[in-house]
């Protein structure tokens, strides 16, 4: 072939290339707020999920978030947002996703969509030298519990204290909610309450943060639930990313290597499908 088409062939694959960048800078652009970022939202309070180490995002939930945008050759750019107002500002467009142990229930899968990746579930809390022991909700009756603001569980605790608790005249169980799980461990620990509810993994991890001066008095999990990304709802680009990115960390070996450096568990479809289905009546 003459030497003279060279360059046109050398020149078409340029534009080629350049082609293909651009359309997955334009497909970055359309998934998330900005093209060559994930903004994620999470309230870096919690411990080990989410929290500041030496000022930067640390825990479960950063480094799958890191390790997420890393397939999808973004940079990962943290929103630190207390609890209660993650899916709110997810959905007024602050962050693309909210990575905060956030648990999927029926409630909020009318609101935002999930790509689920760990199982967990609630204990109880109490001071360590005190006699009162619970084993679970019912035991609740009379009580005050502290817990993180907009907490799966203060329905169903709710609904515990209509229905079992107020029918046999034992009291209501009284749930203060907290901005923060710090401040919910405070509350018990000055004892402004009598337990604490929180994430079995949070819960077990505050054991060391306060030198034992806690303990948890429930012996198996309570409420099991699956903890999900949050999605908003019109971003199904961006949730199939999401998906497709977790399945290379996968086949990887790096999402299990991950899960057993915190000593968590991934959940199974039959898991997921339950958490959506809600509790049986």
């Amino acid at each position: 072939m003459p030497v003279t088409f060279r360059p046109f062939k050398r020149a078409a694959r340029y534009v080629t290339v350049a082609a293909l960048c651009a359309a997955s800078a334009w497909a970055h652009a359309a998934a998330t707020i900005k093209a060559d970022s994930l903004t994620i939202g999470s309230d870096l309070t919690y411990p080990p999920y989410a929290y500041l180490d030496a000022g930067k995002p640390a825990g479960f939930d950063a480094d799958f978030s890191r390790l997420l945008a890393g397939k999808l050759s973004l940079q990962p750019v943290f929103v630190d947002t207390r609890f209660p107002d993650l899916i709110l500002g997810m959905r007024a467009r602050r962050f693309d996703t909210v990575a905060s142990a956030l648990y999927v229930t029926p409630e909020r899968a009318k609101l935002i969509d999930y790509v689920p990746y760990l199982k967990t579930g609630s204990s109880l809390l109490v001071l360590a030298n005190s006699a009162y022991a619970p084993k679970g909700p019912e035991a609740l009756c009379g009580k005050r519990v502290a817990s993180i603001k907009g907490a799966s569980w203060t329905p169903k605790l709710q609904k515990v204290s209509r229905e079992t608790c107020q029918t046999k005249g034992q009291g209501e169980i009284k749930v203060l909610e907290f901005p923060t799980a710090p401040e919910a461990l405070m509350a018990l620990r000055s004892q402004a309450a009598d337990v604490m509810m929180e994430d079995a993994a949070v819960a077990h991890s505050m054991l060391s943060q306060t030198q034992n001066a806690v303990k948890v008095s429930s012996t198996a999990l309570l409420y099991p639930v699956v903890i999900g990304l949050g999605i908003n709802k019109d971003a199904q680009e961006l949730q199939a990313q999401l998906k497709k990115a977790l399945g290379e960390a996968r086949a990887s070996g790096e999402y299990a290597a991950l899960l057993s450096r915190y000593g968590l568990e991934a959940p199974t479809d039959a898991d997921v499908q339950a958490a959506l289905a809600g509790p049986r009546q």
